[in-house]
Formats: structure tokens, C-alpha cells, sequence
């Protein structure tokens, strides 16, 4: 089947000569043009008992490679498990409306750090309201910046426990369907990120007169919430869909001809129906460049009670109010975290089934990629 790399591999020299890419986009280009191929270098691993080898060629590790980031969303997830409380948790997932989107891909670092912080102080002053639930919270954002066809659609997925903890350190759980009202939310995450632009960054709106301001106060933000799981282990497994999602997938890709990339997408505005939707190879390339996260930024963030501050004496605490086993952490070799995952021994020779294949000689890459 076709790949991501194979579209980049024959169109991507030549999108480069012809647009103009920043840095961190042609560094992302490359990495996954040169993934596992012998341009990045490698090692054979060789099995002892009935001399059968193969090669073994280095991942570029680049976040916006679809290649790598299935063991990289596995180990994450694996971390995550000694975080989890026995309780119900949500998905809450805050979005923009599309006039912003011109001004938030423009000065993405700014406004991509904006929304997370709306979105944090958003829920965490609702949850403290006694109104609502009275108690402190802890959360994970995920920023995704894509729709299903690809284009700039910025929004921040929440996974957040039904509950809290209260100043008397005791845990207060959350009303069963959800203890934010989805309206509240919505307009308080649009009032704390209009707020934030307009007195911390009115340089930014310089070029856009009042009427975007106006136009964004006067619409109702998209605020979705879901129904709760039913226990951590769903948690664990749902985590893992957003995390570590890139743009789009390499087993979307239906074909790649003639210039042309089809791949499937769901179209929520029509009954979330799959359809397949067919672009040039430099449109394609054009998308995927879009949702290249600035260099260094941070698109998993822990808020409140998972924050890093005391967050091991906060979530112990929870653990305890809420009957969940306190697990000792224990580091999985990569090896040992793939045969738990898929139940096979990658170790063992493939050949005879017996031996244990082993390091070889190294693959050094060429002296110019």
C-alpha cells in the first residue's frame, strides 16, 4: 500500500524548489523521506544457530512521522497507566471558530499556547465554582490542528477525571453526565481567549479591525463533551487515538498515481460518512505542511492535580480516596514492550524459531543524506 513517504520520496525535492517552507517544515519533510532506509544508517542482526540476517534501518523519531509514532504513543501510554484513578473520566474537546484560523496559523507558537491556556483556566476556575463541583482537577490536553480532509482546523482534546479534589483534601466526584454545562464552558473558554489576545497580544490585531473581535464575541464556540468511559482501561486505549496523531495515516492513503493522492476521510457534516477525497501530490504536501508543530513546542500538557508541582503527593492522595492500586513504575525494554503489546517475540529468530538473533555489524549511514 502506499505511504506518506512514498508521496514525499518522489514529490518532495520538488515542492521545496517551488514553495516556501520554514525550517522545521523541510527538517519534517526529510525525516520522513529518509525513515528507515539506508540514507539514516542501520544494523544487521544475524541469528546464531542458522546464520539468517536482515537489516535493520534507523527511524528519524521525527513527531510528525506516522512510522514512528506507534511506539513512541505505546510507551507513552504505558507511563500514563500509573496516572490513572479509578474513576470515570471525559472527553471534552474545545475548538475555534474559523475566522480565527487565518490570524492562529499565522502566529501559531503564540496562539497555539494562547488556547491552551484559555482552556485550562476555563476548567479548572469552573471546577474550583462550588457551583459546579468545588474541588481541584487534573487533566491532559492534546492540541490537534487538522480536520479529516487535512485543512488548518485547530482544537484541544481534554481527558479529564469526574472529580476532584476539594481544599479539605477530599475527593468530590462529579455529577454522572458531566459537572461543566457545555454552554458554560463554551463561552467562558471564549471570553478567557479573546480576553487573553486582545490585552496580551494587541500587536497581532493590528491588521484586523474590531470587527474580528466582534465577529468571534457574537458566535457560540464549539464546545463538545463526551459521555464518560466506563473504566480506566477504556481511558488507556482512547488516550492513545489522540496523543500521538499525526495529520493523517498511512493506512488512510487508498492510492498514489499520476501525480494524484486519494485517501479516505469521515465527513461529520454528512452523518460522520467515509468518503474518499483525491488531491494533486503538491496539495497533498501542502496540507501536511500545515500542522508542523513550531520547533520545541509542547502538544501534551498536564494541568493541576497531573502537573509536575507535588504531582506525585497530590495523585497518591487520589489513589487513595478513590480505591486505586498504587503501582510501582517499571521501565519495559523495547523489546519487552512489543511482545506485551502484540504477544510476539520480535528477539526470536524468524527463521528457525529457536536462537535469539543477535547484533551483528552496524550499517553506518552515507556521508551525505
Amino acid at each position: 500500500m502506499p505511504e506518506i513517504q512514498d508521496v514525499f520520496a518522489k514529490y518532495g525535492a520538488d515542492y521545496c524548489r517551488t514553495h516556501s517552507i520554514s525550517a522545521e517544515q523541510g527538517k519534517v519533510l526529510r525525516a520522513i523521506t529518509n525513515c528507515r532506509t539506508a540514507k539514516l544508517g542501520g544494523h544487521i542482526d544475524a541469528c546464531p544457530s542458522c546464520g539468517y540476517a536482515k537489516p535493520s534501518y534507523n527511524s528519524c523519531r521525527n513527531r510528525h512521522c506516522p512510522k514512528c509514532q506507534a511506539f513512541s504513543k505505546e510507551r507513552w501510554i504505558e507511563n500514563q497507566k500509573y496516572d490513572l484513578l479509578n474513576v470515570g473520566y471525559f472527553h471534552v474537546v474545545f475548538t475555534v471558530p474559523s475566522e480565527l484560523n487565518m490570524l492562529i496559523y499565522r502566529y501559531r507558537e503564540t496562539m497555539y499556547g494562547l488556547m491552551f491556556r484559555a482552556v485550562a483556566e476555563t476548567l479548572q476556575e469552573l471546577a474550583a465554582d462550588k457551583k459546579y463541583l468545588g474541588a481541584s482537577i487534573g487533566f491532559t490536553s492534546v492540541l490537534h490542528t487538522w480536520g479529516q480532509n487535512l485543512m488548518f482546523h485547530p482544537h484541544i482534546h481534554c481527558i479529564v477525571p469526574a472529580g476532584g479534589l476539594t481544599k479539605a483534601n477530599q475527593w468530590m466526584d462529579s455529577r454522572k453526565k458531566f459537572f461543566l454545562p457545555v454552554k458554560v464552558l463554551s463561552r467562558k473558554f471564549r471570553g478567557k481567549f479573546l480576553a487573553m489576545l486582545k490585552q496580551e497580544h494587541p500587536e497581532l490585531l493590528l491588521e484586523n479591525n474590531q470587527s474580528l473581535l466582534d465577529t468571534c464575541y457574537c458566535k457560540e464556540w464549539v464546545v463538545y463533551c463526551k459521555p464518560p468511559f466506563k473504566d480506566a482501561s477504556c481511558v488507556v486505549e482512547y488516550l492513545g487515538r489522540y496523543t500521538h496523531r499525526v495529520a493523517i495515516s498511512n493506512n488512510r492513503i487508498l492510492s498514489f498515481e499520476e501525480g494524484n493522492v486519494s485517501f479516505k476521510w469521515r465527513d461529520y457534516k454528512d452523518n460522520s460518512q467515509w468518503k474518499v477525497m483525491t488531491l494533486t501530490a503538491e496539495e497533498f504536501i501542502r496540507r501536511f505542511l500545515m500542522h508542523v508543530l513550531p520547533k520545541g513546542f509542547m502538544k501534551i500538557r498536564h494541568y493541576g492535580i497531573l502537573g509536575n508541582r507535588n504531582k506525585t503527593e497530590r495523585l497518591n492522595r487520589c489513589k487513595l480516596l478513590t480505591g486505586t492500586q498504587i503501582l510501582e513504575k517499571a521501565l519495559l525494554s523495547p523489546i519487552d514492550l512489543l511482545k506485551q503489546i502484540t504477544g510476539h517475540d520480535i528477539g526470536i529468530c524468524p527463521a528457525c524459531g529457536q536462537s535469539r538473533i543477535e547484533f551483528y555489524m552496524n550499517l553506518p549511514p552515507p556521508l551525505s543524506i
